[in-house]
């Protein structure tokens, strides 16, 4: 069975789930990159490490493989590409292709009723309701998306970014926290709008107020970035704060293992979140905003972490006191993120579940994994989300 994944380029969060599949299928297992990665990836310390992956081929310089690829797979994994003509063509031939997307409308639904918007999504989606064509959810807002549009109806599944997986013992994990100091949180991302990290300059004077028990790790940077610091200044709060700049995705995860608490803030606009997927591998307590589209298949309310509604910072700020007070939620919050990525959300399970998902496909059946990637993606408006989430609670993720 040949499958091939098309997208603009490879970076570190989909490496592990292509390696996972390069294992199980070997050479019958492609990559496709449509474009060479921009600078400003370059320049936060992601690397171009597609060069030298055995399964990975570039368009820009092998068209007429590529394009073989595209068109005689058995199946095609089509992320974005900025290519859909190649695309469009295998879905006009009736072949098996399973979408991989975030949401179609970040910036709010109402852009739905644009005309022009709505043929553009028909063009692409719609009209291939009813052929062989699947969506993978990279989001929990995605499947709320595309079901204004009428597409994939009963053929969208939950799915998301899988960054590297590490595995620890129980006891290597505390060790790295060095439980009994004082308690160690952290932020990873850029410095800019959507993410909020102003958000934690004023976590740190509310904190600080309460105790000195505390220090703030800022992974980063950004436009933001000088006036973070002048506001930590104006604050008071230098001595709780350290702000590393632009760190390499090793050493981000070197600061998430001594930490005992994340910090997520990014807004709606966030399609994903991959630094949630590695906080909760490095067995920390997050906290993060429902708005964001991995939170809610990631983070079971009060077991495995903390979410919070429409991003707000006061809501955000109660989690933190929370758990700064209760070392104990704290720390069982945090091995049961460890085990739900450790045991569900992670590379080698996700490539299983599809592959074994894909095996049913071919035969014409679907049958959906019992939870976590591969599972059926709930159609949930994103004003409701949040609601979902306190009412599933404990439930499967």
């Amino acid at each position: 069975m040949t499958v091939t994944f098309i997208s603009n380029y490879i970076n570190h969060h989909q490496i592990p789930f292509s390696n996972a599949c390069y294992e199980l299928l070997g050479e019958e297992y492609h990559f496709i990159q449509t474009e060479p990665m921009e600078q400003e990836r370059l320049s936060m310390g992601w690397s171009s490490a597609g060069e030298g992956l055995p399964y990975v081929s570039c368009l820009y310089e092998e068209e007429e493989k590529c394009r073989r690829l595209i068109r005689d797979s058995d199946v095609l994994l089509a992320g974005w590409s900025g290519r859909e003509d190649l695309v469009e063509q295998r879905l006009e031939e009736g072949k098996l292709t399973i979408r991989v997307s975030e949401r179609l409308y970040r910036e709010g639904q109402w852009k739905a009723v644009s005309p022009r918007g709505l043929y553009h999504k028909y063009k692409e989606h719609t009209r291939f309701r009813k052929g062989p064509a699947y969506l993978l959810c990279a989001g929990a807002y995605v499947p709320s998306d595309f079901h204004i549009i009428h597409a994939y109806p009963g053929k969208m599944f939950k799915w998301g970014y899988f960054p590297e997986t590490r595995y620890y013992t129980e006891e290597e994990l505390l060790q790295k926290k060095g439980e009994g100091r004082r308690v160690e949180i952290c932020w990873a991302g850029r410095f800019i709008p959507l993410k909020h990290p102003e958000y934690m300059i004023r976590l740190a004077k509310r904190l600080k107020a309460l105790t000195a028990g505390f220090h703030i790790h800022m992974a980063g940077g950004g436009e933001m970035e000088k006036e973070l610091k002048r506001l930590a200044g104006e604050y008071g709060v230098e001595d709780v704060i350290t702000f590393y700049g632009f760190m390499t995705p090793e050493k981000v995860r070197e600061v998430m293992e001594k930490s005992h608490i994340f910090i997520f803030t990014s807004n709606h606009l966030e399609g994903w979140g991959a630094v949630v997927n590695e906080a909760m591998n490095s067995g920390c307590a997050v906290i993060a905003n429902a708005q964001a589209g991995a939170v809610p298949y990631l983070i079971r309310q009060g077991v495995n972490g903390m979410a919070y509604p429409d991003g707000s910072y006061e809501k955000m700020a109660e989690a933190a006191e929370f758990l700064l007070q209760h070392p104990a939620e704290r720390g069982r919050m945090g091995l049961e993120a460890y085990r739900t990525i450790t045991g569900l959300w992670n590379a080698g399970h996700g490539a299983r579940a599809l592959l074994q998902m894909i095996e049913g496909l071919k035969e014409g059946r679907i049958e959906p994994a019992a939870e976590g990637p591969l599972s059926p993606a709930p159609v949930i408006r994103p004003g409701k989300m949040y609601a979902w989430m306190e009412k599933a609670g404990g439930g499967k993720a």
